[in-house]
């Protein structure tokens, strides 16, 4: 990670906070990009770019121009940005079903259409998209936020094949994630067996730095101890 320049989206979530600290612990630059307001201050190694709608393809274009400039350049983005919804589709709404498109597939590709330019021009451009494994085979409760994470997993594989060569792309599928919401909201399931935000930055890196250069278009689950 040694003078990379990385954008991180979803900077000031869970697994945002530890992708973009462990990048810069180890020699990056990062611009995180977030829908809340900022809350880091800026550095020479750090800006964080508040305020955000990624669904939104102008204010994501805006931001990673941004970053760009700030930095003089880019060389990966990682796709964290996103949302979650638990809803049976018999009982549930549609507007969820629209939520967790623009808060999954949307944010992603609003900010890699803006990126790629960039990331072309890099000797080593990386694109990490966050996928899930609960995509791969959609449970009960699971079908909006399956259904866009599946949408996630076929754009990782399209801009894998239209930019090979120049860009690669991959995508990294957490099953639970043991953050400090879940097990609040799961309190019976063994924690142990989860993923931490930790084992799953240490993969991302790895997608985003010089040795994972022919590795392009995978769906990399990240599932833990199950």
């Amino acid at each position: 990670m040694q003078g990379k320049i990385i954008v991180v989206t979803g900077a000031l979530g869970a697994l945002g906070k530890v992708v973009a600290e462990t990048a810069q612990s180890r020699g990056a630059r990062v611009a995180g990009i977030d829908h809340a307001p900022s809350q880091v201050p800026t550095t020479p190694d750090r800006i964080e770019i508040g305020g955000v709608d990624l669904s939104d393809a102008v204010a994501a274009k805006t931001a990673t121009d941004a970053a760009a400039t700030h930095f003089g350049r880019l060389d990966a983005l990682i796709n964290i940005a996103g949302g979650f919804a638990f809803e049976t589709v018999g009982d549930g709404d549609i507007k969820t079903w629209q939520r967790m498109y623009a808060l999954n597939v949307l944010t992603a590709l609003n900010t890699s259409r803006a990126a790629l330019p960039h990331l072309a021009a890099s000797k080593a451009g990386r694109i990490v998209n966050i996928g899930a494994v609960g995509a791969l085979q959609a449970g009960s409760g699971m079908g909006p936020y399956a259904a866009s994470k599946a949408g996630v997993h076929r754009l990782t594989e399209a801009l894998a094949n239209e930019w090979k060569g120049k860009v690669t792309v991959n995508a990294v599928l957490p099953s639970i994630i043991d953050t400090r919401a879940n097990p609040a909201d799961m309190p019976k399931a063994d924690f142990s067996k989860w993923v931490t935000p930790q084992e799953l930055a240490e993969v991302i890196l790895f997608l985003a730095s010089d040795a994972a250069s022919g590795i392009t278009g995978a769906l990399i689950p990240v599932a833990g101890r199950v």
